[in-house]
């Protein structure tokens, strides 16, 4: 039973992690394309949409060291700022 407890959270982990960053590349990637097209009037950006809700904290450091390294390749990928990957190192870390 613990691991499928430990697979389900690491699917939560990872399903949350993705759509965190798969809304991020959507807004930059749209903020872009306006930026590109002056044809088009810019709106100004709706609310911030609601904080993903929290995702369980990893139970073991070889969990964490994998989210690390994903955090990492995001980063090298251009889809993480310095400040955004500081972030998320500081949640998983405090986790």
């Amino acid at each position: 039973m613990p691991g499928l407890l430990r697979g389900v959270a690491r699917t939560a982990v990872v399903a949350g992690t993705a759509t965190a960053v798969s809304n991020r590349v959507s807004r930059r990637q749209a903020g872009r394309w306006a930026q590109q097209d002056t044809r088009y009037v810019q709106v100004p950006d709706p609310a911030p949409p609601a904080p993903a809700p929290a995702a369980p904290a990893p139970s073991s450091m070889d969990q964490k060291l994998e989210q690390l390294r994903q955090l990492a390749e995001l980063k090298e990928q251009g889809v993480l700022t310095d400040d955004e990957l500081a972030a998320q190192k500081a949640r998983i870390l405090a986790g």
